[in-house]
């Protein structure tokens, strides 16, 4: 197990795990993210360099944690040979195994090996499943022009609004999230639309893995097409600053669904996972939020 530090390591590696999409999309966003100041304090663990086979994502040892906060102790994975990702996944000095965490990945078999490796630990582990998404050229994207007075007013989300995001998101409800969620907003990109007081009424942001999320309209605001206004505004903000233009969605959501294939988004082919790793003596903690969600 190598952790890869040298920034002109980690350059490479950006380049070539270009070679490995979609498969390596979650770990390459992670990568962008720490090629250009790394702002979530994360880092990248490699089987061996610089022919590697596995490659895991991971927050900073040194970095504060909540061993409950299942949202900052997250792992993008990425493999080329499933026994070296298992042994990484198996050594303990790279998986924090005593506290709750997710694994996130788009390749078959993610959910069999975490199963498999946690058991013996006493862990317990939840699959949720999504389809991935991505705009190959947002640039292309139509300006939207919506015939509303007033106009919309755009901005970027604001700490100050962590709570409402955290009470709207079906994953929030939590104190890790709402902090989680402030640290989204301080970190990376994102567009709401504020009403005349300057409270958001629909949002977008994105996440440690340069992945869209949370794309939400308050009840009241909605059929006035402000999501896909967001969901533009948001990818082309993404491109300019040289990110992928990704998200995910589940299958039954099919509102969504009908506004992405209207964008012209591409559907990638296999599945998005997102695995929540529990140990055991925390499954009764009251504290603890592991309900499904979208994005």
């Amino acid at each position: 197990m190598l952790v890869l530090s040298c920034s002109t390591k980690l350059q490479k590696l950006e380049h070539l795990l270009k070679k490995y999409f979609p498969e390596s999309l979650k770990v390459y966003g992670a990568v962008l993210n720490i090629n250009r100041g790394n702002p979530f304090r994360k880092e990248v663990v490699v089987d061996s360099w610089p022919e590697f086979k596995a490659v895991i994502t991971r927050r900073q040892r040194e970095a504060e944690s909540d061993e409950l906060d299942s949202f900052t102790n997250a792992y993008a994975v990425f493999y080329k040979d499933v026994q070296a990702y298992w042994a990484l996944l198996e050594n303990p000095e790279t998986i924090n195994w005593e506290q709750v965490f997710q694994i996130q990945g788009l390749q078959d078999g993610l959910f069999e090996i975490s199963k498999a490796v946690a058991g013996p630990k006493l862990v317990d582990v939840k699959q949720s499943s999504f389809q991935m998404v991505i705009h190959p050229d947002p640039d292309a994207l139509p300006e939207v022009n919506l015939k509303l007075n007033p106009p919309p007013r755009l901005a970027s989300l604001d700490v100050s609004h962590a709570s409402l995001l955290n009470k709207t998101w079906s994953r929030g409800g939590s104190e890790q999230c709402r902090k989680y969620l402030v640290d989204l907003i301080c970190c990376f990109p994102s567009v709401c639309v504020l009403d005349e007081n300057g409270s958001p009424v629909s949002w977008g942001l994105t996440d440690q893995f340069a992945t869209m999320i949370h794309g939400y309209t308050l009840p009241d605001h909605r059929r006035k097409g402000y999501n896909r206004l967001i969901a533009t505004t948001l990818a082309k903000k993404l491109h300019s600053r040289g990110f992928p233009a990704q998200g995910n969605v589940l299958e039954d959501n099919l509102p969504s669904i009908t506004l992405l294939k209207s964008m012209n988004a591409q559907f990638l082919p296999g599945r998005f996972v997102r695995l929540i790793h529990t140990p055991f003596r925390f499954l009764t903690a009251p504290q603890l939020q592991l309900g499904e969600y979208w994005g």
